[in-house]
């Protein structure tokens, strides 16, 4: 089965190239290279994957990165990172690039915001000072950064929020989205294909609010891809399985598309399995640089004192610099010392794990096996089983 996007700026096109049940296997063309999905983005928040070269990305198998609007026009300002060549020459990035809007820090900075309709003003985390980020203004900064892919500044809440709080969040993040589409559509009028516009689908875990903004979201124009967001932020984990479930029928088909912030490998590996192509999360340098590692058969606390005289390999069926090289007990010596290689060692894994898991499960999907192999997974990596 193979559904093509169609339009005059070819470079953005998707082409969906096999299905199993509703997991999907594709290729997205972004101006800076190919995308295979399913794929995972490593998070590079502030224009660096934390303790992560962009050389070790590469040897990852990374190819699409995320980094945040909010952050870089923080510091340095967008204005520093286009005069120094933009986002993919400041940071030595050369495949494809995504740029969040700065729609997640609505929710995470909530002590540091206040929302109106003009858009939200920050109280900075940095120097204490204001910024107004509004839909067009976030436009603007991710144009300047240079990003293949623009994410529509959105109104995050909590997960447990009540249907009215969702409801006016999701309407909010409509009326945005009108004004950055308009924004987006100046900006790129001179130099079409240079970048994408995608939109947010809000509502919380409200399957009406859902439907509703998928629909405003489709009648308010015409995407390259479409972002399912607001989730994995305190709601159960079953009720994020259930908004996914009741998005897939519904979602297009020749769109991509993108949950945002899941990445720890039973809900990547379960939001694949309910029709979702790309995913990014920061848990896997978070947890690395924690001294927690990602196997089949769950986490590896590499502190554990068991690790002390252990010759083997952290995974032996990893390919990874940290697992053909280093013994655990190394490792464990590493954190125990307070040794910052260990912080790079054990992210370069977890990072390395996860675009291996996500290529497991597209050859499974192409295969006709994914259905088959995504329940031996999942019920392998949460039976504990020592690793």
């Amino acid at each position: 089965m193979r559904l093509e996007t169609s339009g005059a700026e070819a470079v953005f096109e998707f082409t969906l190239e096999g299905t199993d049940g509703p997991a999907r296997a594709g290729t997205w063309r972004l101006p800076h290279g190919e995308v295979q999905t399913p794929c995972f983005m490593p998070v590079g928040t502030q224009g660096t994957v934390r303790a992560l070269s962009p050389r070790d990305l590469s040897a990852c198998g990374a190819t699409l990165v995320l980094a945040n609007t909010y952050h870089l026009h923080v510091r340095p300002g967008e204005d520093v990172v286009g005069a120094l060549g933009g986002l993919h020459r400041f940071m030595g990035w050369e495949r494809p690039l995504l740029t969040d809007s700065g729609g997640f820090q609505v929710f995470s900075l909530e002590g540091r915001r206040r929302v109106a309709e003009d858009g939200v003003e920050f109280h900075s985390h940095v120097d204490g000072g204001r910024r107004l980020l509004t839909p067009e203004k976030a436009v603007e900064i991710q144009w300047t950064l240079g990003s293949d892919v623009a994410m529509a500044f959105d109104h995050v809440v909590p997960g447990p929020a009540d249907h009215a709080t969702a409801e006016d969040a999701a309407a909010r993040t409509l009326r945005w989205l009108e004004r950055a589409g308009a924004r987006f559509a100046a900006l790129s009028a001179a130099e079409p294909g240079r970048q994408t516009l995608v939109p947010i689908l809000q509502g919380g875990t409200y399957p009406d609010l859902r439907r509703q903004a998928l629909q405003g979201i489709l009648a308010a124009g015409s995407w390259r891809a479409v972002a399912v967001g607001g989730l994995s932020v305190g709601e159960p984990g079953e009720r994020t399985a259930q908004v996914l479930a009741d998005l897939q029928p519904v979602l297009p088909p020749a769109l991509p598309r993108y949950l945002m912030g899941v990445g720890f490998p039973d809900d990547f590996v379960a939001a694949m399995a309910r029709g979702m192509d790309l995913a990014d999360c920061v848990a896997p340098t978070r947890m690395g640089r924690n001294g927690a590692a990602f196997t089949d058969r769950g986490q590896i606390n590499i502190r554990n004192a068991r690790h002390r005289l252990d010759a083997g390999p952290l995974d032996p069926d990893c390919d990874c610099e940290t697992c053909t090289t280093f013994s655990r007990g190394y490792l464990r010596h590493l954190f125990v010392a307070e040794e910052l290689l260990g912080l790079r060692l054990l992210s370069l894994h977890n990072v390395r794990y996860l675009i291996r898991l996500a290529a497991r499960a597209r050859a499974a999907i192409l295969a006709g096996t994914f259905d088959g192999w995504s329940r031996a997974w999942l019920a392998r990596y949460r039976s504990r089983e020592p690793a």
